[in-house]
């Protein structure tokens, strides 16, 4: 199959294209369609690009779809599946798409706000950001059927998509972004719906089975190569796993009253949900939640993280004994990051506004709920500043509000600990996590004092509940000068032979600024704005953008080398054989937002040891 390269159309762009359309009505979305966009780009790597002519054909092809489906009339929920079926397997047969293309959420960016924003926005009216922008490839109202296609699709059978119709859009929601480790592999997928679809689930609730299963099924991951196993071996396994799942699930013949539901709360009321104060009538989640709130001081400790990135906070809080019970992130590449090196960790590619606590009672009442937030910035129009930072900000205390953990770690500016610019944020957060029963404790903590090679200050705000509040202490620098630059990743610059890394190590003999990720809407990888890379340059570093590789025997003695992703992660203090999904941009961004794991290690033995006193 010939693979082509798509316009992508950046966040800087399709953000204010997309608050623009949804204003509009579906005949003056029509007027607006186009091949073309003066603002697109395309991804610098070899390949054919696909001309205006294809993306021509590509819409009517799909205009054929949805008119069947009612389009630009009203549809209905029956149509909307029947056509997401046909669509699916459409645009992964018709598109050329090959998955490194199919990952970019800026594809489907310009695909939903270029060629077909009628059809978008008729099969999703008033839609969330996530469903035309991509910010959840798992949601994007194309991007999420080209990914189902992609998983269950058989080359050999007659209908080599037959099996789209088994499992709806939240089992493959549970299967591909909610299980990362799991939705890497065609081979395991097909093998889940294949054997999926031999069940008797009369009488069960079919999500919650599902949930059971996925969750054997991710103990075994660590163990198998499932992509090594052959199909019947593999179903095999799957199929007594599963059966363990119906069993579980099923009520027992006699002496029970009642059946399963799985009905989410109605509109407005999930505000309401309260920590459970006894076992009884709860579902096994729940039940699960009250054991951890209430068992001994001894037990394990367990979090859920938001704004989760690349894993760095969570492996320095797993160092501290905190065992995950669910991360969330809407980057996929981050998440994707996680399932490389954490396999076992529950991660969800999601925006934290669309996670509801209905569908993942087992988070209820446990000891911490952490997040490295984006960076907010002043308020200009406090308490209405509608910033995307801030609105995290305030989502992620809503859902502390919901779940009520023993405890709250925020990680952010220092500014917003520190600046009278955000004394109103603190005012809002001390109030309302106190009205709700937490103390409240700040600080500015610098990485470097945690022996981290880097001047990185963070502003903190940890919250407990009573008794815990009152025996909480924050973490004492170790005492101990922190690495150089040239200490750290240092002996990597004469892995390719440059003969001058020894004069470049003995140069960079102080710790790094710190490092700045950038945001979505600005350009590459680079060392930050020019203080920073003044900065850079006294240590011997051209901070105008990464490197590659390190340099090699013919790079100039006293010429400044460029850091290497893997590098910039080493001061970083992640592990080196932490691993990193993306392009060099992604990856860079996923370690420059990253908490440095022996901070997060040191804050969070701090909230352990006021846990467990």
């Amino acid at each position: 199959m010939i693979s082509f390269l798509y316009p992508r159309l950046l966040s800087g762009c399709a953000v204010p294209l997309f608050a623009e359309y949804r204003q509009l009505s579906i005949s003056e979305l029509t007027e607006c369609v186009s091949f073309v966009h003066e603002s697109a780009v395309y991804v610098a790597t070899g390949g054919d690009r696909v001309t205006a002519d294809q993306l021509r054909e590509l819409r009517e092809g799909i205009l054929a779809l949805a008119a069947h489906a009612g389009f630009p009339g009203d549809s209905d929920r029956v149509r909307n599946s029947d056509f997401d079926l046909a669509l699916a397997a459409f645009l992964h047969s018709e598109t050329g798409m090959v998955p490194a293309e199919a990952a970019s959420r800026d594809v489907w960016a310009f695909l939903a706000l270029v060629v077909l924003p009628d059809v978008a926005f008729w099969r999703y009216p008033h839609p969330p950001r996530d469903r035309i922008l991509g910010t959840d490839l798992t949601r994007h109202v194309f991007g999420r059927l080209w990914w189902r296609a992609q998983l269950v699709r058989s080359p050999d059978a007659p209908e080599p998509y037959e099996a789209l119709k088994i499992l709806g859009e939240a089992a493959f929601d549970q299967i591909y972004a909610r299980r990362a480790a799991l939705g890497g592999s065609p081979h395991l997928v097909r093998s889940v719906l294949r054997v999926w679809n031999e069940l008797d689930l009369q009488g069960l609730n079919e999500r919650e089975t599902l949930r059971d299963f996925l969750k054997r099924l991710l103990r075994l991951a660590p163990f198998v190569l499932f992509d090594a196993v052959g199909e019947k071996a593999l179903d095999d396994e799957l199929r007594a796993l599963a059966q363990q799942s119906v069993d579980v699930q099923r009520p027992p013949l006699s002496g029970t009253h009642g059946k399963a539901t799985d009905d989410p709360p109605r509109t407005g009321q999930c505000s309401e949900v309260q920590a459970p104060t006894s076992s009884e009538g709860l579902t096994a989640a729940s039940r699960s939640a009250v054991a951890r709130f209430s068992s001994p001081a001894d037990r394990p400790l367990h979090s859920v993280e938001v704004c989760s990135g690349c894993g760095a906070q969570a492996l320095g809080l797993e160092q501290a004994g905190f065992k995950p019970v669910l991360l969330i992130d809407n980057k996929a590449d981050a998440c994707f990051s996680i399932a490389k090196n954490r396999p076992d960790w529950d991660v969800l590619c999601m925006d934290i506004g669309d996670f509801r606590v209905y569908e993942r009672q087992e988070v209820i009442g446990v000891d911490l709920l952490s997040a490295g937030l984006p960076r907010v910035k002043p308020p200009t129009s406090y308490p209405n500043d509608g910033s995307d930072e801030r609105e995290v900000l305030r989502k992620t205390v809503e859902l502390a509000l919901i779940i009520r953990p023993r405890a709250v770690l925020l990680e952010n500016v220092p500014d917003l600990v520190e600046a009278p610019g955000f004394e109103q944020d603190r005012s809002w957060l001390r109030e309302t996590l106190t009205q709700a029963g937490y103390q409240c404790h700040w600080a500015v903590l610098n990485a470097a004092d945690f022996g981290v090679p880097q001047n990185r200050r963070s502003g903190f705000l940890v919250a407990l509940q009573p008794p815990f509040g009152t025996r909480f202490s924050w973490p004492r620098p170790s005492g101990f000068a922190p690495p150089t630059v040239g200490d750290v990743p240092g002996p990597t610059m004469a892995a390719h032979g440059w003969p001058g890394a020894h004069r470049w190590t003995a140069r960079a003999d102080r710790i790094a600024p710190a490092l700045v990720g950038g945001s979505d809407r600005r350009g590459g990888a680079d060392l930050g704005p020019t203080g920073s890379k003044k900065a850079w340059e006294t240590l011997g570093v051209n901070g105008s953008s990464l490197g590659d590789a390190p340099p090699g025997p013919g790079f100039p003695l006293d010429a400044l080398p460029k850091l290497t992703v893997e590098q910039a992660a080493l001061i970083q203090a992640i592990p080196a054989d932490w691993d990193f999904a993306g392009g060099k941009t992604s990856r860079y961004r996923q370690i420059g937002h990253a908490m440095p794991p022996p901070l997060a290690r040191a804050v969070g033995a701090a909230v352990a040891a006021a846990l467990r006193s």
